[in-house]
């Protein structure tokens, strides 16, 4: 199975994108908030698009037909696979990370 860490230094604007449409699918615009509320930092438009594209590529997400000039995109079972196995290898290294923090 791939992994986020196939995208390379882009896996981090992937990460958000898939947690955003985590909730449901969304449009670029949509995302953009979403990201911003989450993350403090709403990406650009080049940034999003771009993480989109190789997301795209990687059948993680999928556009649905358009609805008023927007492109919706979803999870597929591949994108929710990989951002659980994503997060989950997070969790981990986080625990590790305070463990040693608190032994310091």
């Amino acid at each position: 199975m791939a992994r986020l860490a196939d995208l390379g230094r882009f896996s981090e604007p992937a990460l958000h994108i898939l947690i955003s449409l985590a909730a449901g699918p969304k449009h670029g615009y949509a995302m953009q908030d979403d990201i911003g509320e989450l993350t403090g930092a709403r990406p650009g438009p080049g940034t999003l698009y771009g993480a989109i594209r190789r997301l795209e590529e990687h059948a993680y997400i999928e556009a649905l037909p358009e609805q008023d000039r927007r492109k919706p995109y979803r999870l597929t079972d591949a994108g929710r696979a990989a951002l659980g196995t994503e997060l989950q290898r997070m969790r981990s290294l986080a625990a590790t990370g305070l463990r040693r923090l608190a032994v310091a």
